[in-house]
């Protein structure tokens, strides 16, 4: 379950766990996020006790800096949160199951920085159209222009409803 090429499930994953991978990844594909977060996440979401960075380079057979990165990403997300387990050396995560926090999180940190950028974009194409000269092609652009940042209210408006509809 690399990143790259296909590989065959790792020796130890057991037939649940690998379906639930396997759906996470499909998830988080959809998002456009690694493959490696929705591995990370299905394993996670499914451990009875809390994980270790080696834990999940073990079990997945992804390397270290991909898992260290996923675990990063997940944390800044709110989807794992750090425990406390046996070895005091070593840091431990388990999933955070509340579906309110991991869509409040993921459009926090994804989903709302792409729509602030988005409107410094279309700025600077206003001041491109502004600059055609053929007066037919100006209107145009200007009216896709315009349902363009339409489209960004909406989704700004939509964000905090989809929040409170995918609560718990």
């Amino acid at each position: 379950m690399h990143d790259g090429a296909a590989q065959e499930p790792v020796a130890g994953l057991g037939e649940v766990e690998r379906r639930v991978i396997s759906f996470c990844c499909d998830g988080v594909r959809i998002l456009g996020l690694p493959k490696s977060i929705g591995e990370i996440y299905g394993l996670l979401f499914l451990a009875r006790t809390p994980l270790a960075l080696d834990d999940f380079v073990a079990r997945l057979g992804i390397s270290k800096g991909s898992v260290s990165q996923g675990l990063k990403l997940l944390r800044t997300l709110g989807a794992i949160v750090e425990v406390e387990g046996p070895d005091q050396r070593r840091t431990y995560f388990q999933a955070d199951l509340n579906l309110k926090r991991l869509v409040g999180g993921f459009i926090r940190e994804q989903v709302r920085p792409h729509l602030k950028s988005g409107d410094e974009k279309l700025k600077e194409i206003a001041e491109v159209i502004e600059k055609e000269e053929d007066e037919d092609d100006r209107a145009f652009y200007q009216d896709r222009l315009g349902k363009l940042d339409r489209w960004s209210k909406q989704a700004r408006l939509l964000l905090p409803l989809l929040q409170r509809v995918l609560g718990e």
